[in-house]
């Protein structure tokens, strides 16, 4: 500590400046300065004032205030080096006060980082001697992070010549924090440490409103979790609060250093990627995103799987503002859950078209079965070594009154959606007794079990009551679950399968390999049969293809668990080979047919057995989409106007252009900024055989998309009509009607050349 006699010299010398040129706020906050105050009482000695104190009192005031840790004071000659620090200050800056005298005051802290320009900094202030108060800055020696706030104002001699400064400070450590921690509570979600919802949307709008005038592109991914609610009903918010927070950190491991991740609220995160509009690599990252959330976790103990689904849209393309770009999200997100959750899709413009058509659908299907509109269909499940069919798998049909027929992928999930599963289901097991029990022979049928029937205490006593009205045999009934029953509760699911098994029908497990089916299920739960999921399968023919070691090991997984293993899915000869090559006990898939109906199949059963040769293609092809598309195909400067019968990843089959010589090139404009220059490979009168230069990729949801879109900025430029572009861009020209002139490009190379390059 400063001896007082040191303390005495130090104000004899401060004595020659007046009470308003040493008036400093004190560090607790005072309003008169506690210098300029002592100052004053020194000049005033021969007062009879009953106020006034001696100097010596005052000092012993200056040193109990030090004492009590509550400020401190320092002072500086004219060239900034301390002439005095109060000690206890001193030691938090690295040193006694006797050592830190004569350094630089600006030595004793740290340069603030990424500091705004202009801003007000100790060096600065100190060069430019003026007064400041309360500036923050960082301890640089101190063993643990230290903030300090200081105020000082600069002194003079009587003729005005700069002496240095005196001032007072107070540490500001644990206020910093919390006003640090308040900051963050504003901007980042409290339970998971992503942004927040407020964080996100001023990125987003701050990211597009530059974007824009930089004709750049900004992806938005929307992804919400498939069955949390089902966890924090059943066990509780702590432990869904838990998993949000392992959700998060996939999240973010996953998406890594190439996008922002935040948490919107409850379980919705939403990820924001900066120059980024490739569709095939924004698929790819959506399908990991879809694979990690996936995978079990364990949370106190507690087992939970759950899953997510995606939707993607992309600036400018899908909108321009935040507000825009976010709602294009959405609505791809509502599409991806609506069509049977666990994957991803894409925005396109006939999605409200199609929210809106599948809210008629679920309301129609309500009353489906009521009118008669259900049916059941049945696919061949043969033997592999001698072509016989064994049996049955039952798919249900909706023969819609106004629209025909419904595809079941479109309106299962529906079903599922909207909890009308249950009676369908229900339905359904009950049709499929009726009708095998008038089959000839043996065969038996397989149904599927939607996961909320098999988590529904009932659903043994619905089994019962097919079983007893059809008079079905128990084991010529087939029980197909999906790995989507594991994430009941442990004793509830061994009890549901021993209910079942009890009953003596046979339980399938259906998609293998595919999601949450691990060795502890298989041999926990008392399966006879394990199908194979389709997507083994796929590509499985094709070199460098570890699908069929896969499938070889399921196969002995199989035979080593007694249980029978079929694959689905089976299109190709090549694939059919392939299967039996690696002893797969039984084939489904169109290699032995389509579904046929109830009156079919008894026909060719009619001698208690049915035997079907393999038909199909040689070798796996890329799959192809029927359709009836209408699109625009270019050709030098002339637009025409013509239909795609199907579609595949390398190809198309289009019709409406008659002789066209092979070898011809085109840009099909598929709309939405999707062009795919195409070659003509075969040609037969009005019908062409195309082949793309790029190929297509998935949209998340079945179809096939252009990995890149031209951006309707270079649209405009080039003439055609491209809606909802903010004012002050190129004027369109509107493009309609068959060989319709396109000044702007005259030949193919021209629209090639627009194409967006990769980064």
């Amino acid at each position: 500590m400063i001896s007082l006699s040191e303390k005495n010299e130090a104000m004899e010398t401060s004595s020659s400046s007046t009470s308003e040129d040493l008036n400093i706020k004190q560090a607790s906050g005072g309003t008169r300065g506690f210098f300029g105050n002592i100052s004053s009482l020194l000049g005033s000695q021969a007062s009879n004032d009953p106020c006034q104190i001696r100097a010596e009192d005052a000092l012993l005031l200056l040193q109990s205030y030090e004492e009590s840790r509550l400020g401190w004071f320092w002072s500086t000659d004219a060239a900034g080096n301390l002439t005095y620090i109060t000690e206890f200050v001193a030691q938090t800056l690295g040193g006694t006060a006797e050592e830190l005298i004569g350094k630089p005051m600006v030595s004793l802290f740290l340069k603030p980082e990424n500091n705004e320009s202009g801003a007000r900094t100790l060096p600065f202030i100190l060069t430019k001697k003026v007064k400041f108060s309360d500036l923050e800055v960082q301890a640089a020696n101190s063993e643990e992070e230290c903030w300090l706030a200081i105020s000082g104002r600069p002194y003079h001699d009587k003729s005005g010549n700069f002496l240095g400064f005196r001032g007072s400070g107070s540490e500001v450590t644990a206020k910093r924090k919390a006003s640090l921690d308040t900051s963050r509570m504003a901007k980042f979600d409290s339970l998971t440490g992503l942004a927040n919802r407020a964080t996100m949307t001023k990125k987003l709008e701050t990211t597009l409103s530059t974007y824009q005038a930089q004709k750049r592109t900004c992806a938005v991914m929307l992804v919400d979790l498939d069955r949390f609610k089902q966890v924090n009903d059943t066990l509780g918010h702590p432990i869904g609060d838990a998993l949000l927070k392992q959700v998060a950190e996939r999240l973010s491991k996953v998406v890594g250093q190439t996008g922002e991740v935040g948490r919107l609220g409850g379980d919705e995160f939403q990820i924001i990627l900066l120059d980024c509009e490739d569709r095939g690599v924004l698929g790819e990252l959506a399908t990991k995103i879809i694979s990690s959330i996936s995978q079990p976790y364990l949370v106190s103990g507690n087992r939970c799987i759950i899953g997510a689904s995606v939707g993607i849209a992309i600036s400018p393309f899908d909108g321009l503002s935040g507000e825009e770009i976010v709602k294009s999200a959405d609505l791809a997100l509502y599409e991806a859950k609506g069509n049977g959750r666990g994957r991803f899709r894409f925005y396109s413009k006939d999605l409200q078209q199609s929210a809106e058509e599948r809210r008629e659908l679920a309301e129609d299907l309500d009353s489906a079965i009521v009118k008669g509109e259900m049916e059941l269909a049945y696919q061949p499940i043969v033997d592999a070594k001698t072509n016989i069919v064994e049996a049955f798998e039952a798919e249900m049909r909706w023969n819609h009154s106004e629209r025909g027929q419904i595809d079941p992928a479109l309106f299962i999930p529906i079903a599922e959606e909207t909890n009308l599963i249950w009676d369908l289901g229900q339905w359904a097991l009950n049709q499929a007794c009726e009708d095998a029990v008038k089959w000839p022979g043996t065969t038996r049928v397989a149904v599927n079990v939607a996961p909320s029937q098999f988590a529904d205490e009932r659903f043994p006593k619905i089994v019962d009551n097919a079983l007893k009205r059809s008079g079905l045999l128990a084991e010529r009934l087939e029980l197909e679950i999906t790995d989507g029953v594991f994430m009941s509760e442990a004793n509830e699911m061994d009890a549901m399968f021993q209910a079942l098994k009890s009953r003596d029908v046979r339980l399938v497990l259906d998609g293998f390999g595919s999601g949450h089916s691990s060795l502890s299920h298989l041999q926990d739960a008392p399966f006879d049969k394990i199908k194979i999921d389709q997507n083994f399968v796929r590509g499985a023919t094709e070199e460098g293809s570890t699908n069929g070691a896969i499938i070889s090991a399921i196969v002995a997984l199989g035979e080593a668990l007694g249980m029978e293993i079929a694959a689905e899915g089976i299109e190709a000869l090549d694939e059919h080979e392939l299967i039996k090559n690696l002893h797969v006990g039984h084939i489904q898939g169109r290699v032995f047919g389509d579904c046929v109906s109830n009156a079919e199949l008894s026909e060719n059963l009619s001698d208690g057995q049915w035997s079907i040769e393999p038909t199909g293609p040689k070798r796996h092809r890329n799959e192809r989409l029927s359709m009836f598309r209408k699109v625009r195909m270019i050709h030098d400067n002339h637009v025409y106007s013509i239909v795609i019968r199907n579609l595949s990843v390398t190809g198309a089959m289009v019709e409406g252009l008659y002789n066209v010589p092979v070898g011809t090139k085109f840009v099909i404009d598929f709309g939405d900024g999707q062009l795919a220059v195409a070659t003509v490979c075969r040609s037969h009168r009005n019908q062409q055989g195309i082949q793309f230069e790029t190929r297509l990729v998935s949209d998340g949801n079945g179809g096939l998309c252009t990995a890149r879109r031209i951006s309707p900025y270079l649209l405009a430029e080039a003439g055609l009509d491209v809606p909802n572009l903010p004012p002050g861009h190129v004027p369109t020209r509107k493009v309609d009607g068959d060989s319709t002139s396109l000044p702007a490009f005259s030949t193919v190379a021209d629209w090639e050349a627009t194409k967006v390059k990769p980064k």
